[in-house]
């Protein structure tokens, strides 16, 4: 056997080793929140014309890991995320227990709305493997 060829095997049993580590490791986080904040000026920047999104218009969540949803207005005015109305300084927990995707009305957004899509847990090794490779990659946006 040549030394490239096992070097490549050898490449290819660590790459094998380290899946299977990351699949079959249970995903643990030490809160189930994503947390967000309405930074102060929102109201002010919407109203002086400026189209800044300080929101994603997409949140992703996933049952059981990160399935609460919580909001803080530390702006000056009060927003409304869905039917809620939050004062200035209050914060807002919306846990969720179905997988699904939701749409609220949300006034921190220019387009006025945003969407939750909350996954299933993911209980299978390759399940597993695919939150963590999405987890690490929405680190980079």
């Amino acid at each position: 056997m040549t030394r490239t060829r096992s070097l490549t095997l050898s490449a290819l049993a660590a790459v094998a080793l380290v899946a299977l580590a990351v699949g079959f490791t249970p995903i643990e986080s030490a809160s189930r929140d994503k947390i967000f904040a309405i930074p102060k000026g929102t109201w002010a920047r919407r109203m002086s014309g400026d189209k800044v999104e300080i929101l994603p218009d997409h949140i992703r969540l996933t049952l059981g890991i990160r399935d609460i949803l919580v909001l803080h207005n530390q702006d000056t005015v009060p927003q409304i995320f869905g039917p809620t109305l939050m004062m200035p300084g209050q914060s807002f927990r919306l846990p969720f227990e179905r997988a699904a995707e939701y749409t609220f009305a949300c006034t921190a957004h220019a387009s006025g709305q945003m969407t939750i899509v909350v996954e299933p847990n993911p209980t299978t090794p390759w399940a597993r493997i695919r939150w963590r490779l999405v987890e690490l990659l929405s680190t980079f946006r």
